[in-house]
């Protein structure tokens, strides 16, 4: 059986290195590093001991065009140990190579554009059509300097904050859980871009529906 954590995994670790799997489950997901933390919560709370995890390093979303070929790899050195593999990833800016990798390795992966599509609803996201909102995971809150600050230069220019951000009308939260820590650091955030604030909570979204039916395998 594969044990829940007692101890959420560090955020910098999920960043830069990943998670390595462990356990002794029969079913495989291999994700983003920032979705660790809500997949081991969704399979500790629902008792699917049979899943284990292991996560690329998430500030491959910052250079997508490693996200494949790592995928591959991952994939390759695992299969032999698990009945099923699953990818808990949407196409994250890997212009459809990512379903086409998945497809060829015979892999299902989470449909959709990214992660603030799937964690609102795919079909809700695409309502709403929100070309102006910049959007915010509580991942994303957790580690806001490493994926958004340092990496655009913020913190050495600040004058470049609204050449990047000016087409922004408002940073929106989505919400995973209800934490008024992170809100308040959402709207830090926010502020720190220069955006009106605003929080959605979505839960798990599309990703508990996927996990749950990959549970079943």
């Amino acid at each position: 059986m594969c044990p829940a954590m007692t101890n959420p995994p560090d955020d910098t670790t999920l960043t830069d290195a990943g998670l390595a799997a462990h356990g002794t489950g029969r079913v495989l997901i291999i994700a983003c590093g920032a979705l660790a933390r809500e997949i081991l919560d969704l399979r500790d709370a629902n008792g699917w001991t049979h899943l284990d995890l292991t996560c690329l390093p998430a500030i491959y979303h910052n250079t997508p065009d490693r996200i494949v070929p790592a995928l591959q790899d991952s994939v390759t050195r695992h299969r032999d140990r698990y009945d099923a593999i699953y990818v808990a990833y949407a196409d994250c800016g890997t212009g459809g190579l990512l379903e086409a990798a998945c497809r060829d390795l015979g892999v299902a992966m989470i449909a959709g554009p990214h992660c603030y599509s799937f964690f609102e609803g795919n079909d809700s996201f695409a309502a709403r059509d929100e070309i102006t909102a910049f959007y915010l995971t509580d991942f994303l809150v957790r580690q806001f300097d490493a994926f958004v600050w340092k990496p655009l230069g913020l913190d050495r220019h600040p004058q470049l904050r609204d050449m990047y951000f000016g087409h922004y009308d408002r940073l929106v939260y989505q919400a995973q859980t209800d934490d008024p820590a992170l809100t308040a650091l959402a709207e830090t955030c926010a502020a720190k871009l220069g955006l009106r604030f605003e929080r959605r909570f979505t839960g798990y979204g599309d990703l508990a529906t996927h996990l749950r039916d990959w549970a079943r395998t």
